[in-house]
């Protein structure tokens, strides 16, 4: 089993002591990228739930730079402690409340010299309260129902790393919810952001489980979105939803250091009764403020946000200089032991190795693309995942007008083709959406499809764009770009054909087109693309999906609710299949049999499994599909279906099907009940795909004469992915769920009595085993060695007729004269 898609902005990371190595929280686990490759080296594997912080213990002499030791916290309420060099858990504390942060100030102070004994750590944590999750039992209408009670939804408390438990009554803090804790560069503060105030804690010069704690307040008018601490001087800076960002200097004097209480008058900007001696206002941010960081000698103030630029700032005059075109949201910004390189996390899941202080990008580390927003109505009847089956890759459109080229083997991205430009800008109104995104079978050939929204009415364009990509490159180049293809309607299907350089593309309003190029032209004329080469419709209906066989010699377009075959070489219909219920999203021919599968959706679902030899339904069922992928070479398919409201799995006992909406399902071409079914999480916007496993990672390939091994793919909806083989055990781990029994599906092929209620009996038919047998050599004493062996596992009765029978008869030898 394979998986990857894992968010890499989810939490801020953390460099190694010789800043060689960066080290990412990426759901479960943490993985280690080196800062020269920007390639992965390794992960720690252990905790249950998603990782929320990770701590590099810092090195105390030089010598100490080779040492790699760091604490994480995770939502499985453990704390652990390893040697990532290795790697490999070396302690594990349990506190049983899910950790959404944590900091330890102990790392950070000042070593204790050697002649005294060495204090206890203590890390501080922000967690879930006890009582979140407790609900109420309530009556209504006769039912007992469970209602959730409105109580404190976090704490901040104290762990003892060195003993390995909580400290008791030391709980800092209680908050609506559990809360980002920020600690200062020297480790003597800690503070936390809580709506329109800051709440920052003293933390004791020798911390002890029974040590008190002095504490402050600092109040503003917006809600506080950022935080962070001078490495030298009291001063903290917040940024807030406006995108001001206030600077406080001298907090603290009075109760830390029981300074001179100062006149409203001699305190600027600060209000009421705040514990800070001047308050100044800085002011350049659009929209919310996400990052705020000092720079190592305090001169200077990083601040990032919804812009997708970070702004340098010069604490003494104020003056800023920026790092523009980052391209998404700023999330966190962290320095290393090394002065010269920084990192730079963006909402686009990436991040950015920084060489300072000139703020240049040296390599990046990208995730899969996130899920972006797309205008409901501009959305695509279908999944907008396209994969390449015979290299494992993945396309995926994002929020940046880009199609990301992602390796679903390696878990990396290969390339990125900018399809339309754009300047990132916060709040902006999308303008362009990417609807259609596919692939040749080859992957050497690209088709996009982007619509520029109208404004008032005036100025929509549906644009087609074909790209190709040279065999030795990984980059594709823009071919031929064709404006309207359709004149005013939209692009709803498209489909490139499996041998030659040919495409269809299907539109709404009632037409199909047939689109040809020659390449030997287009490389002597750059000017030469694709072209049109004919037209089809049918009787004025919709063109909703369209397909090639494997072979290419017949093309399925969806016209509405009937499906068309056609001839694409003389553009002749063929034949016409009969109606479905509504509209047909999708098309897809199952190997290289003669049936085809098609989906439909609307308030009467349907997946139905077409013969083209009897131009009639085989099978179908009440469906509602969001994916289908069919193999390339046997007549099997898989289906990513949502599961009904009325039988989800949420009030199953079984804690593993906890937030199931979907099920994949696989069926056999002639056989309507499903071959193997899974449960799946997170099912809508999911994909699937049949994938050939990379020659490299198996030994059983094409050599032995065998086909391919081959992998399902499922991607769901937050872009995570699983590769598995579709029927082996092992899928029952992580992101799928396998299951003996399937989901009640209704069909609608007519079926009564038992088969209506528990669907039809598989046919069992004996084979033979194929696995060659070891020759017999009879012995002259056959019955003392033939019942040798355990007990459970005796001879079959061939063999004891068999040696019984050689064993009474006499062997001669044959004579050739």
């Amino acid at each position: 089993m394979i998986t990857g898609g894992k968010s890499f902005v989810t939490a801020p990371p953390a460099f190694s002591n010789d800043a060689k190595k960066l080290l990412i929280c990426t759901g479960n686990t943490v993985s280690i990228f080196s800062t020269s490759t920007a390639l992965q080296i390794t992960e720690l594997e252990g905790h249950t739930a998603a990782l929320t912080s990770v701590i590099v213990v810092p090195a105390t002499t030089p010598a100490g730079k080779i040492l790699c030791y760091c604490w994480t916290a995770s939502l499985d309420g453990t704390i652990r402690y390893w040697d990532f060099s290795v790697p490999e858990s070396i302690k594990t504390i349990d506190i049983r409340f899910p950790i959404h942060s944590m900091v330890i100030p102990g790392l950070l102070g000042k070593p204790s010299g050697s002649n005294k004994k060495p204090l206890d750590l203590f890390a501080y944590v922000s967690a879930e309260a006890a009582n979140k999750q407790k609900k109420e039992p309530t009556v209504s209408d006769g039912q007992v129902k469970k209602k959730q009670r409105n109580a404190l939804g976090g704490q901040i408390l104290k762990c003892n790393l060195t003993e390995s438990h909580l400290v008791a009554g030391a709980t800092l803090a209680e908050t609506p919810k559990p809360e980002f804790i920020t600690i200062s560069p020297s480790g003597e503060y800690i503070g936390i952001q809580e709506k329109r105030k800051l709440r920052i804690w003293e933390v004791p010069g020798k911390d002890s489980e029974r040590a008190s704690y002095r504490k402050i307040r600092l109040h503003h008018t917006k809600s506080f979105t950022a935080l962070a601490f001078h490495p030298t001087e009291r001063i903290v800076a917040a940024g807030d939803t406006t995108g001001r960002i206030l600077i406080w200097r001298g907090f603290g004097n009075r109760t830390f250091s029981a300074g001179v209480v100062m006149d409203e008058d001699e305190r600027p900007g600060v209000r009421e009764d705040d514990d800070a001696d001047s308050c100044t206002t800085w002011h350049w941010h659009s929209a919310e403020v996400k990052v705020l960081f000092f720079s190592a000698d305090g001169a200077y103030l990083y601040s990032g946000g919804r812009e997708g630029v970070l702004v340098v700032w010069q604490l003494d005059t104020g003056k800023k200089k920026f790092l523009p075109r980052i391209g998404s949201t700023v999330f966190y910004l962290t320095s290393s032991p090394d002065p010269s390189l920084s990192s730079i996390s963006c909402a686009d899941n990436r991040v950015h190795l920084l060489q300072m202080p000139s703020m240049e990008i040296m390599k990046s580390i990208s995730g899969i693309k996130l899920p972006g927003s797309v205008p409901e109505l501009m959305k695509g009847p279908c999944s907008n995942l396209v994969f390449d089956n015979a290299a494992g890759l993945i396309a995926i459109p994002s929020e940046s007008y880009c199609i990301q080229v992602f390796s679903l083997f390696d878990d990396r991205e290969i390339t990125e083709v900018q399809v339309c430009e754009r300047n990132h800008q916060p709040g902006d109104e999308v303008t362009v959406v990417l609807n259609l995104v596919s692939l040749s079978l080859d992957g050497s050939l690209m088709s996009t499809v982007e619509t520029r929204l109208s404004e008032e009415g005036i100025g929509g364009l549906v644009s087609l764009k074909f790209w190709a990509r040279a065999s030795q490159s990984k980059d594709f180049s823009l071919s031929t770009i064709v404006y309207e293809p359709h004149r005013d309607a939209g692009v709803s299907g498209f489909a490139f054909h499996p041998t030659r350089r040919m495409a269809v593309s299907s539109s709404t309003g009632g037409e199909f087109k047939i689109w040809v190029s020659d390449y030997k032209i287009q490389q002597r004329y750059q000017n030469t693309g694709w072209t049109c080469h004919a037209v089809g419709s049918y009787k004025k209906k919709p063109m909703t999906a369209v397909a090639f066989s494997f072979d290419g010699s017949v093309l399925a377009v969806a016209a509405a609710m009937v499906i068309t075959l056609w001839d694409p070489e003389k553009n002749v219909l063929v034949a016409v299949i009969g109606e479905s219920l509504e509209p047909i999203v999708s098309l897809s021919f199952i190997g290289k049999s003669e049936y085809l599968v098609s989906a439909s959706r609307g308030s009467s679902p349907q997946l139905s499994v077409w013969s083209m030899s009897k131009l009639s339904a085989s099978w179908s069922y009440k469906l509602h599909t969001e994916a289908v992928a069919c193999t390339s070479d046997d007549s099997s398919f898989a289906v990513l279906a949502l599961l009904p409201k009325s039988t989800k799995l949420e009030d199953s006992s079984e804690s593993i099907l906890h937030d199931v909406d979907g099920s994949i399902l696989i069926f056999n071409v002639g056989d309507p009940v499903p071959v193997a079914t899974w449960f799946v999480r997170k099912a809508k916007g999911g994909g699937l795909a049949f994938i050939h496993m990379n020659p490299g990672l198996s030994a059983n390939d094409t050599s032995d004469g065998k086909p391919a091994e081959v992998l399902l793919a499922y991607i769901n909806g937050d872009h995570e992915y699983v590769l598995f083989h579709p029927h082996g055990e092992q899928a029952s781990k992580h992101a799928v769920t396998h299951r003996e029994r399937h989901t009640e599906l209704e069909d609608s092929a007519g079926r009564y009595g038992y088969a209506s209620i528990y669907g039809e009996l598989p046919e069992y038919k004996l084979k033979e085993d194929e696995t060659p047998k070891a020759p017999l050599v009879p012995s002259g004493r056959p019955w003392e060695t033939i019942f040798s062996g355990s007990s459970h596992n005796l001879p079959p009765l061939p063999k004891l007729c068999s040696v019984f029978l050689e064993s009474l008869l006499e062997r001669r030898t044959t004579v050739v004269e």
